[in-house]
């Protein structure tokens, strides 16, 4: 069977960063979207540094199916929540135990992105087999058989 080369797909999107100063208050910012079809049922957003308490870039990865279903219907648990904000907006709800971040997205450029990552690896289409063995190699470290 062919091996395939990796492929990264990054795209910048304006968002909103609701903050905590006070009602009504947003701050305008570039997130970087970014798909790897070495880690195919994830996807991630890249903060830059300005949005961050200590000034360094954070980067925040969670499953591809939370974003897709979250732009129809409120979803998640856990660390990271979607739902939709009126036809046009998006809202992605990131907890750490620093504090929580409420980013709104344009739906319309998260659709795209996701319609680009599907392209690449469609859903249902994830080398679930080759996730599993890079992730229990790095748990395990060099020298761990299969």
């Amino acid at each position: 069977m062919p091996t395939t080369l990796p492929v990264t797909l990054e795209q910048p999107a304006r968002a909103r960063l609701v903050t905590a100063e006070g009602e009504g208050s947003e701050r305008g910012l570039t997130v970087t979207l970014r798909y790897e079809t070495t880690d195919p049922l994830a996807l991630r957003l890249v903060f830059p540094g300005e949005a961050a308490l200590d000034g360094a870039e954070v980067t925040w990865a969670f499953a591809r199916a939370l974003l897709d279903d979250g732009l129809r219907v409120p979803t998640g648990t856990g660390d990271v929540h979607v739902w939709p904000c009126g036809r046009a907006r998006t809202v992605v709800e990131l907890h750490a135990p620093q504090g929580m971040a409420v980013v709104q997205f344009d739906t319309s450029v998260l659709r795209r992105f996701l319609l680009r990552t599907y392209a690449l690896v469609p859903a249902g289409g994830e080398d679930v087999t080759a996730v599993v063995d890079r992730a229990l190699a790095a748990l395990l470290g060099p020298g761990a058989e299969r």
